[in-house]
């Protein structure tokens, strides 16, 4: 796999020094909109109470994150002015609104955005979510593979990375049916590996995923728990399907729950995370007191990420040591002469 120069960059622009992903999603729409409307008891949440809260998610967590994941309605007009230079600039392009249909849901991208606009803002990276399972019914399958295939073409033509988020979804006829993020209940980790393996293909033109728990959160143990090795054996097939660098997703688990997920992933070769309400969302429950939210990021949120970063630094596989870079084991760096000509595409060394 060759990483044109542009892709190259961005990957770096989200890592720290090490090659590792410690990011914090931000983007986040119907899971901060929502509550905030039923709060007021309104259909839509005032455009200052979501953007001011999404501003102050880059204000106090920022310092532990080495990008953030900003969505164009609101984080990123309000908050890209806290948002320093040093840190990774991702945007999400997918609308939060998607057809439900009942075959299963079709994603589409924001009005008046495109990967080109993206690039031209500043961005470091695009990420796309697409609700997916291969039982879904073919129209639906069909049309996220080809929203996805576009948005792959086009990260291509404006050189610029693509980060691919994958969450399985209900079906109208499961027992937990909902629109709601949040991690399906009962969903079979066959549907997230067979999920991976479509959109691992190279059609796709995905650089980084962010992936699921094959196993749903609460029920797994962490390296060293009770019969950890029957779930890692799963969590290392997802990252043999991904074929290239991912990172996790928390999809609202539990802060314990999502470090247990995290211990396996990075067994399994995972460069790190891009997570949101593991993170933050037990202080946006104190929403509309924003001292007590303040406060809860700092003496929770921030320690945990503090937390999640150690973890990351003693056991994540820096990106550019992953399988799909390292030629099966050998390792590169991004300053060796034999990584940038080889991987990148500088052509021969003279």
């Amino acid at each position: 796999m060759q990483l044109s120069a542009g892709k190259y960059w961005g990957m770096r622009r989200m890592a720290d020094a090490r090659g590792l992903y410690k990011m914090t999603a931000v983007d986040q729409r119907p899971p901060i909109k929502n509550p905030i409307a039923a709060h007021y008891g309104t259909d839509e949440a005032p455009f200052d109470d979501v953007a001011r809260f999404k501003a102050l998610l880059i204000e106090e967590l920022q310092d532990q994150s080495t990008a953030l994941l900003l969505d164009p309605h609101y984080a990123l007009p309000r908050g890209i002015a806290f948002l320093p230079p040093t840190k990774g600039l991702i945007v999400t392009l997918e609308d939060s609104i998607f057809a439900e249909t009942d075959e299963g849901r079709i994603s589409s991208e924001i009005d008046d955005w495109s990967v080109e606009k993206i690039k031209r803002c500043g961005g470091d990276a695009v990420k796309v979510l697409a609700w997916y399972r291969p039982d879904a019914g073919p129209r639906v399958v069909q049309a996220q593979k080809d929203f996805t295939k576009r948005i792959g073409e086009a990260c291509a033509k404006f050189d610029i990375p693509f980060l691919f988020e994958l969450l399985v979804y209900p079906l109208a006829g499961d027992v937990h049916q909902t629109q709601d993020y949040i991690e399906m209940k009962g969903k079979k980790a066959d549907d997230v590996l067979g999920s991976v393996e479509e959109f691992a293909k190279p059609e796709y033109g995905v650089d980084v995923f962010k992936l699921e728990s094959p196993v749903s959160a609460g029920a797994v143990p962490g390296v060293g728990g009770d019969d950890w090795q029957d779930v890692q054996k799963i969590f290392d097939e997802m990252g043999r399907l991904a074929g290239r660098p991912w990172v996790m997703l928390s999809a609202g688990a539990g802060k314990a729950d999502f470090k247990n997920v995290l211990s396996h992933a990075y067994k399994a070769g995972a460069s790190g995370y891009l997570a949101g309400r593991a993170i933050w969302l037990d202080a946006f429950a104190h929403f509309p007191d924003w001292q007590a939210m303040t406060k809860d990021l700092r003496t929770n949120s921030v320690p945990y990420m503090k937390d999640l970063n150690q973890l990351t630094d003693d056991h994540a596989l820096p990106w550019f040591e992953h399988q799909t870079f390292a030629g099966g084991g050998a390792k590169f760096h991004p300053d060796d002469d034999s990584f940038r000509h080889q991987y990148l595409g500088f052509g021969e060394i003279s």
